[in-house]
């Protein structure tokens, strides 16, 4: 139904490695068929609304033909809401309906329900989103396509310099300039926070591993509510003058402190060439 939620249920998808096309034509499906079974694509989600009603009438052949292919695993999911909810999101987005753009809304809606009455009958999920939340609805769509041993929270640490700017992607930023630099020790200057003697040094300090802790108590309470609150992904960013040394070592360490419960990548934004996934 137009207004229960289609647009939050598409981001959900993506960020679930589906590849979502809205609004296409059913007589273009053989098309996408040919495209799915050559194996460019192996998880797509079609978004079918009434903005594209005069090619709805192709829709049940299109859906029949969908389950005729043994090869594919097809699901329909029909997101649907209360009238008078809809209603309300309508007024709320200063929107009109597609079946009542000049009209009275509860008119295009109960039209709607009549047109879409076949389609639900046929669909295998269906989630009313009348009393939902986007983060609970975000929640139904990762509950319903999320395989158990797929992890699509990740969290990112990177190492950057001030020098140059703050990541203007990041999600949390810590200044680790407070601590000892080893820049200033003529044979560590050409170094990076990813050979063993800068590492150490970084360590060995009670500022560090006062910093470390208080850092791992706040992560290890942050990440769950990110991961509860639907974000598939957090940035964290640790900055030092150059981005050579302390951010670097910081990284590494925290990158593989958090691998043990996260899916986790990690990154030395001033030397890419030497940067890491994990």
């Amino acid at each position: 139904m137009s207004g229960a939620g289609k647009t939050v249920t598409v981001q959900s998808l993506e960020d679930l490695g589906f590849f979502c096309i809205d609004n296409l034509p059913p007589a273009l499906i053989p098309k996408l068929l040919d495209l799915v079974e050559g194996g460019s694509m192996n998880r797509v989600a079609l978004v079918m609304d009434l903005r594209g009603r005069e090619f709805f009438e192709q829709v049940f052949s299109s859906v029949s033909m969908l389950g005729d292919k043994p090869n594919l695993h097809t699901h329909i999911l029909f997101l649907d809401a209360e009238d008078s909810k809809l209603v309300q999101r309508f007024k709320e987005t200063r929107r009109s309906h597609p079946l009542a753009p000049a009209g009275p809304l509860l008119e295009g809606i109960k039209e709607e329900r009549q047109i879409l009455d076949e389609i639900k009958g046929r669909a295998r999920h269906h989630i009313d989103t009348t009393t939902l939340t986007p983060r609970e609805l975000r929640a139904e769509i990762n509950k319903l396509f999320t395989a158990p041993e797929e992890l699509t929270f990740n969290v990112h640490f990177m190492s950057f310099g001030f020098k140059r700017g703050v990541p203007i992607d990041a999600d949390l930023v810590f200044d680790v300039r407070f601590l000892p630099n080893p820049h200033y020790i003529e044979r560590m200057r050409p170094l990076t926070g990813m050979d063993s003697d800068v590492a150490e040094y970084v360590m060995k300090w009670a500022d560090t591993k006062e910093f470390l802790a208080k850092l791992e108590d706040m992560l290890t309470f942050l990440l769950p509510l990110y991961k509860q609150e639907g974000k598939s992904q957090v940035i964290i960013a640790i900055g030092c003058t150059g981005g050579n040394h302390r951010s670097v070592t910081l990284v590494e360490h925290l990158a593989d402190v958090y691998s043990k419960h996260y899916l986790v990548y990690k990154s030395h934004r001033e030397h890419k060439d030497r940067g890491e996934t994990s």
